[in-house]
């Protein structure tokens, strides 16, 4: 995998619209399951490589730090050759001297080529912090997009399973046969008013009956008043 491919993969995956994701998604739980699943591969993957081009990039840091140190040293080196030379120019030993400059020339060409290499290092460093910033910003996206993910599966799943219960709750009562209580309170009324017509037609036939009894005593009292009055008169005669 090149760097400009795990660049352009981790901002692509980093700048993804989970909403429009799951508007699009038949069954948004396992299509967050599987970007889950998908983002948490691709973090892994970016990392390995991420860490690749940060090492490749600390090896051309040291490397060009190896460059200006060496350009230094031998700065140094020339500068003690030089005045080497001199000391034995000025003591009378010129072809010491001329060694020694010589010397000194070397150590120069030496920092020249040293200098060359670092700062053709330079862009290429530039270039490599720019992009290992850009990937760590793109990471650091993609771990926050995972939070992110995580946190709406754990809600969805929470309110699948609210859903489910009142979904099972509501079923449940509508399997109940709910007794209307006002209908057994009608039917026990008609139950007593039943018992007390009952009770109603009994009084009523006693009293007819009683009436009947009286009605007949009413009779007797009449034959014995009309047989009194006959006794009468055949005594008076």
């Amino acid at each position: 995998m090149t760097k400009q491919t795990v660049l352009g993969r981790v901002t692509q995956l980093a700048k993804a619209n989970i909403n429009a994701l799951l508007d699009q998604a038949e069954d948004p739980q396992k299509m967050l399951d599987q970007l889950i699943r998908d983002y948490t591969a691709n973090i892994s993957e970016a990392e390995q490589a991420v860490a690749a081009t940060i090492g490749n990039l600390r090896l051309l840091e040291q490397d060009h730090q190896e460059d200006v140190d060496a350009a230094r040293e031998w700065g140094g080196k020339a500068l003690a050759a030089s005045r080497k030379a001199d000391e034995l120019r000025a003591a009378g030993a010129g072809a010491e001297a001329d060694k020694f400059d010589n010397l000194a020339k070397v150590a120069l060409g030496r920092q020249l080529q040293s200098e060359k290499e670092a700062k053709a290092a330079e862009p290429t460093i530039a270039s490599q912090t720019e992009v290992v910033d850009k990937l760590k910003s793109g990471l650091d996206q993609m771990k926050t997009k995972l939070t992110e993910l995580k946190s709406k599966r754990d809600e969805l799943v929470a309110r699948a399973k609210s859903a489910q219960a009142q979904n099972r709750m509501m079923d449940s009562v509508k399997n109940i046969d709910v007794l209307d209580p006002t209908s057994e309170l009608s039917r026990f009324e008609d139950k007593v008013r039943r018992e007390e017509a009952k009770a109603l037609g009994k009084q009523e036939l006693a009293a007819s009956s009683l009436d009947a009894q009286f009605e007949q005593l009413d009779s007797l009292g009449d034959s014995a008043e009309v047989e009194a009055r006959l006794a009468a008169l055949k005594t008076a005669s």
